[in-house]
């Protein structure tokens, strides 16, 4: 049964955008380590049924929720039809690799099995991450069975290539120690960083990706997303790239560098969310 939507909630989405949309908070998808799995749902108006987007935030495996900064996609994703999913997963330090990933799987089966109940078009999904969450919506989505496919992948500035970054710093960060409790660059930290790196999985008949990524990146290197998408043109992976010129790791500024990235997603995935394609 839907969880309660509160009132409150309701008339705040409404005075702010024009519309009005079903807002539901704290739905359990699953319980893992003695904890429970939550999610939101954003519903748009109307009877539905709708594509859907579910979201895996960042915060470099260690910190972010479900009601961070990724939460800007919300409004403009269910003004334009779509049911923005964005959920929660057990974090690092207390909780070590594949925790995250394991949760993002569970949060994917999830939707496609109870999406119905929330005007979802379970043949219409997309998962899409930002930073860290980029990197798990990434693995979780490209390593799938069936019971868990998905029809599109966003990735927003997400560090696909953990190798690279890493030999680029010359060591492990304190956030990968943390998740990986690896303590340093050597052979064994390295196999376990290619075995989780998205790029080490791009294979013929992947979905549609869209990469976005800022071009003055520090944190996670917009070269990263520009090898990606070099390697998905050799597997003939079909893909499209929006860069942020001048954009840092902080997407919340972008708007004022791109003021139309967050119109062009969308259009992106009017064009790339379709049952069957």
């Amino acid at each position: 049964m839907k969880k309660a939507v509160f009132s409150f909630v309701l008339l705040l989405v409404f005075l702010s955008a024009g519309r009005a949309m079903q807002v539901q908070t704290d739905i359990e998808y699953g319980n893992a380590g003695g904890e429970k799995q939550l999610l939101d749902i954003y519903e748009p108006d109307g009877s539905g049924v709708f594509p859907a987007v579910i979201m895996v935030h960042g915060g470099s495996w260690v910190a972010g929720d479900k009601q961070g900064d990724e939460k800007i996609f919300s409004k403009p994703l269910a003004d334009a039809n779509f049911v923005f999913v964005s959920i929660n997963y057990r974090l690092a330090p207390k909780y070590k690799w594949p925790a995250c990933y394991d949760d993002a799987l569970a949060a994917i089966k999830w939707v496609k099995a109870n999406g119905s109940q929330y005007k979802i078009d379970t043949k219409c999904i997309a998962v899409m991450g930002c930073s860290a969450g980029g990197q798990i919506a990434a693995l979780a989505a490209m390593t799938s069975d069936s019971d868990r496919e998905v029809q599109a992948i966003v990735l927003v500035a997400a560090p696909t290539d953990l190798v690279y970054d890493s030999m680029r710093r010359g060591d492990i960060t304190l956030y990968l120690n943390n998740v990986l409790n690896c303590k340093k660059l050597d052979a064994q930290s390295l196999q376990l960083l290619w075995e989780i790196s998205p790029v080490n999985y791009i294979r013929a008949g992947l979905p549609p990706f869209l990469l976005i990524h800022g071009t003055a990146d520090t944190t996670v290197p917009c070269q990263i997303s520009i090898n990606f998408k070099s390697r998905l043109d050799l597997a003939n992976v079909p893909y499209d790239m929006i860069l942020i010129d001048g954009g840092t790791h902080n997407f919340k500024g972008w708007s004022a560098r791109n003021k139309d990235y967050v119109e062009k997603t969308i259009n992106w995935l009017k064009d790339n969310l379709k049952p069957n394609k």
